[in-house]
């Protein structure tokens, strides 16, 4: 089974992996040409050797390498301006795993923004959807001979039974489930309607923008604040769907290596219990040092740094903290008996803190890119 995932990698994530790359530097997104000589094997090892999953794919047999891999080769195809073929890999992204949804808004607001802005819009689109169309029926043509083959895909599709949120994740739901409890005072019914409306409000600001002035960086950016509009507010989500936001975070690495490094850690951090229920504590402090040693050696993007007051250091100083200190509670020290998963809930709230923090800095870059520079970055990728 462990051969079967490293070839999935090596078929799948890292020929994509490459793709993208060469895609990001040819384009020039947001670096300078000394960043991108320098930074291209760093930006390439940021982006296959991310720990959160590696630790998923290797330990859990996950196989998210490839719906991820088939995600990064879309991305590396809309930045190639080859967006059939991204249409295509995204479209059988989505079959494999249903989660890569969590990027639709920004493949369709970037996809559908370009369109707008070309000579023949309706054209476009339809040629788009003829490619998604095409690609869904080939996938379905098997499960097609039967309503009742096709019903039992779909229900494997959305299981909504299992509710709204599956152990200690650190989302909305479960983070504001210790004041409301949302399982008790909502049936399923009403619970999803909330989730939608909930996601669609977080996701909507980097949508807009993406349709009003598509580009390349404004894409990656919104592809992270989609991806984590679904993972903070959607219906059933677990501890491994923060993957997906993680994805185009290590894309935005040599743009935002501070931002990078954080929210790898934090994600990391917020699968701990995880970890530990599967023994895995080794692995996840190897992988982790490996991650930060690759991260750290001369000719990456790290040194960069953003201006942050004193105050605001101090304040984001303190997770990190409690976070080290959580580490060693969690092993050493049993929670109350009337508070079993006191430490479980701790990890939750400080790391849901943190990815507001960042979800409300990344949809903050996407709207403040420069005018000039989204009016340039329309022309070239038209």
């Amino acid at each position: 089974m462990r051969w079967t995932v490293l070839s999935s990698d090596l078929l799948v994530f890292f020929p994509a992996a490459l793709w993208f790359v060469w895609a990001y530097l040819k384009g020039g997104i947001g670096i300078t040409g000394e960043e991108r000589r320098e930074g291209w094997m760093w930006l390439l090892a940021m982006v296959l050797i991310s720990p959160c999953l590696v630790l998923i794919d290797h330990g859990h047999f996950q196989y998210n390498c490839i719906s991820l891999g088939l995600t990064l080769g879309a991305i590396a195809g809309v930045l190639s301006r080859n967006e059939l073929i991204a249409a295509a890999l995204f479209t059988l992204a989505i079959n494999h795993k249903q989660m890569s949804l969590y990027f639709a808004p920004a493949f369709f607001s970037h996809l559908f923004g370009k369109c707008l802005k070309r000579k023949y819009p309706i054209v476009e689109v339809m040629k788009l959807a003829f490619v998604v169309l095409g690609t869904f029926a080939l996938v379905w043509w098997p499960f097609l001979h039967s309503y009742e083959a096709a019903l039992q895909v779909i229900s494997r599709l959305a299981p909504f039974e299992r509710g709204i949120y599956e152990d200690y994740v650190a989302n909305f739901w479960c983070s504001t489930s210790v004041i409301i409890k949302w399982k008790r005072l909502f049936a399923i019914k009403p619970l999803k309607l909330m989730s939608l409306s909930a996601t669609i409000l977080a996701f909507l600001p980097s949508f807009v923008q993406q349709v009003k002035s598509p580009s390349n960086l404004g894409f990656l950016y919104s592809l992270m604040n989609s991806s984590f509009s679904f993972y903070l507010f959607s219906y059933q989500v677990h501890e491994k769907s923060i993957l997906l936001p993680l994805l185009p975070a290590s894309l935005l690495a040599l743009k935002e290596p501070q931002m990078y490094g954080w929210f790898v850690y934090f994600a990391l951090f917020s699968m701990y219990p995880l970890i530990c229920r599967d023994q895995l504590l080794l692995q996840y402090i190897a992988a982790l040092g490996l991650f930060f040693l690759i991260y750290y050696t001369p000719g990456g993007s790290h040194g960069k740094r953003l201006s942050i007051s004193c105050g605001a250091k101090t304040v984001l100083s303190l997770p990190f903290l409690c976070s080290l200190l959580l580490h060693i509670t969690y092993l050493q020290i049993e929670p109350p008996k009337r508070y079993p998963f006191l430490f479980d809930a701790l990890i939750m709230f400080i790391c849901f803190s943190q990815f507001v923090i960042l979800t409300m800095y990344t949809n903050y870059k996407q709207w403040m890119l420069d005018t000039h520079s989204r009016s340039i970055g329309v022309k070239k990728d038209l």
